[in-house]
């Protein structure tokens, strides 16, 4: 047997080096941050994308009412009477996003290193794929639609709309939690009023990130528990994001898109670079 075939028929030794990889992700993170933000907020003053992002979230309110799931106004109604709750999902909402998907990425790095780049490549190429979204299709959340327009705030208060009158209500009712109850940050004042894009809703990664925690970790997941928790937490995500406020369901069914497409994409990678790395060993 020569040594291609030997080398073919032996599974490879994946080497992977933390610090190469921690520069990746902060480099990849800080390009992502800085794109996501020129299509957004950051250029509310004097654009038209508060125009844009509403009219687009006047779009998916209307594509719900015609599939007969338009509920999120009343869901979150439901839980402010709750404010505990509330302060959870707050909280809930501006870190499971980064730390459950940090935890993810370095228990992949040290359980998984044969599938760690996969899922590497998966993640980048989702995250991609979503800025994409972010600039072609600004979308306002729905705490921001009754909000005070720019330049005082981020929302459409002062764009008058046929959906305002709709059921004769004067406006949409949805409530800003994290600016009533508190959370980690605010969005209309400090850091996060100028390094984050209020209108990158759709898809939603906190849904296409959960996702791919769930697909990551799930052939590690021994005990039933584990597998359960997994299993829970994007639905738990989801109900996080349309009782915030933040989210529109649908952006949820985008981020998920998202992920199958970033799958796709990080796989085809893998094999290229699997199948290169072979021939040089060769």
């Amino acid at each position: 047997m020569s040594d291609t075939e030997q080398l073919a028929q032996s599974p490879r030794v994946h080497r992977t080096i933390w610090w190469k990889e921690a520069l990746i992700v902060t480099a990849f993170y800080g390009v992502y941050t800085l794109v996501r933000n020129v299509f957004g907020s950051a250029l509310v003053s004097g654009s038209q994308i508060p125009v844009e992002a509403f009219l687009n979230a006047m779009r998916v309110i209307r594509v719900e009412r015609a599939l007969g799931l338009y509920h999120e106004e009343t869901i979150q109604d439901w839980f402010l009477p709750h404010t505990n709750v509330l302060k959870f999902f707050n909280v809930y909402y501006g870190t499971a996003h980064f730390f459950v998907t940090l935890a993810v990425f370095v228990a992949l790095f040290v359980l998984r290193p044969d599938k760690f780049a996969l899922w590497r490549n998966c993640l980048a190429a989702m995250t991609a794929l979503a800025i994409i979204g972010f600039a072609f299709f600004p979308l306002m959340p729905p705490r921001l639609l009754d909000a005070p327009c720019p330049p005082v705030g981020y929302g459409a208060a002062c764009i008058d709309h046929e959906f305002r009158n709709y059921n004769d209500a004067e406006n949409f009712g949805y409530s800003d939690t994290i600016k009533e109850f508190g959370g980690p940050w605010a969005f209309d004042r400090g850091p996060g009023k100028t390094l984050s894009n209020q209108y990158a809703a759709m898809p939603s990664l906190h849904i296409g990130w959960a996702t791919w925690c769930v697909f990551a970790m799930f052939p590690l997941a021994r005990r039933r528990w584990v597998r359960l928790t997994l299993l829970i937490y994007p639905l738990l995500t989801l109900a996080c994001i349309v009782i915030t406020g933040n989210h529109f369901w649908i952006d949820g069914v985008g981020g998920i898109a998202v992920f199958a497409a970033g799958y796709w994409i990080g796989a085809r990678i893998h094999r290229w670079n699997e199948r290169r790395l072979l021939a040089l060993n060769a």
